[in-house]
């Protein structure tokens, strides 16, 4: 198997991609040797991870060992074709923690892209429970499949928020850098990491001189703390704040890889065997039947061909000027 590099000038930072062949393209040549403890998690129902999403997480990840730009124990997966809530505030689990020195594998919950309805334009906006609509361009606050190794963890604060009557608490937001190849490979100019579902609401400025975290002037930001996990992201992948701590933690200067299912060759086998009416199942192919029968058909955005509608559209219709944030009230 050969290998080839390719050098990519980023700013000020130069970045070497080693390439192998695809996870996809050897993934069946590793399924056999899946561990009998693993297998048993293998399926289509609740807290089970599909063959096809585990066969090429796991030759990701091997293949990113073998080169030596991963020594983690663990890696991820993540079935985007899944429902995120099941309702009744029960959330889907799709995305894998999977540790096999450790004989450890999770299904937890994550959210998938929103994207954008462009009204009159182009709608390419997904629902809390089911992902219909994917992509790569920047902007489209779409999700990407593909081949993922993480980066950097960056923490920022974000404001304060009340936990009693008497008793504030601080909210410090990490974030995961991820890094893709192929499609996925503009995961960095697109801001695409991994991060807690949940932010600040209705945010006011407060005083607070003696606040580490005070601007110039002596304030903080203050605002409602919403826990998002149920809901949608801008295209990262976000977890629960608990799940998010365990995540980040595993990662923090120890890469590993993520594998996300669908990409866009997935996306559109299915999309023609659905128009076609045929068997997924007969043809080979796989994607949550509780998803499909609610989306019908999925679509994948290449970003050649919408970055010009969101420029144009963007052009057409630029964001109103950004009001300065307010001064709290007296509380």
């Amino acid at each position: 198997m050969r290998l080839r590099s390719i050098v990519l000038f980023c700013g000020l930072f130069t970045i070497t991609i080693a390439s192998l062949a695809s996870p996809r393209s050897f993934a069946a040549e590793q399924s056999s040797d899946v561990p009998a403890w693993l297998r048993a998690h293998v399926g289509e129902g609740e807290g089970q991870i599909a063959k096809v999403v585990l066969q090429r997480a796991r030759a990701l990840y091997q293949q990113k060992v073998s080169q030596g730009a991963v020594k983690n124990p663990c890696y991820f997966a993540m079935d985007a074709t899944r429902p995120n809530d099941l309702s009744d505030g029960r959330l889907g689990g799709r995305f894998y923690v999977i540790c096999e020195s450790k004989r450890s594998f999770r299904a937890i919950s994550a959210g998938h892209g929103g994207g954008r309805d462009l009204k009159g334009v182009a709608d390419f906006a997904n629902g809390r429970r089911c992902a219909k609509n994917f992509g790569n361009a920047m902007d489209s606050t779409l999700t990407t499949g593909g081949a993922y190794v993480t980066g950097e963890t960056k923490t920022s604060f974000k404001g304060y928020y009340r936990i009693s009557a008497k008793q504030d608490a601080v909210l410090i937001r990490s974030f995961v850098q991820f890094d893709g190849e192929g499609e996925t490979a503009n995961a960095r100019q697109r801001e695409i990491g991994g991060h807690p579902a949940e932010l600040l609401r209705n945010v006011c400025l407060r005083k607070d001189p003696r606040s580490p975290h005070a601007n110039h002037d002596g304030y903080v930001p203050f605002g409602v703390l919403e826990n998002y996990a149920g809901g949608r992201s801008n295209g990262c992948t976000s977890w629960s704040p608990s799940d998010a701590g365990q995540i980040i933690a595993m990662v923090k200067d120890n890469p590993t890889t993520l594998y996300i299912y669908p990409d866009s060759a997935d996306i559109e086998a299915v999309a023609r065997a659905v128009a076609a009416g045929r068997s997924l199942t007969g043809m080979g192919l796989y994607w949550n039947a509780s998803c499909l029968n609610e989306i019908r058909l999925p679509k994948f955005w290449p970003r050649e061909s919408l970055e010009p509608i969101l420029a144009q559209y963007k052009k057409e219709h630029p964001a109103p000027a950004q009001l300065p944030t307010p001064i709290c009230k007296a509380q």
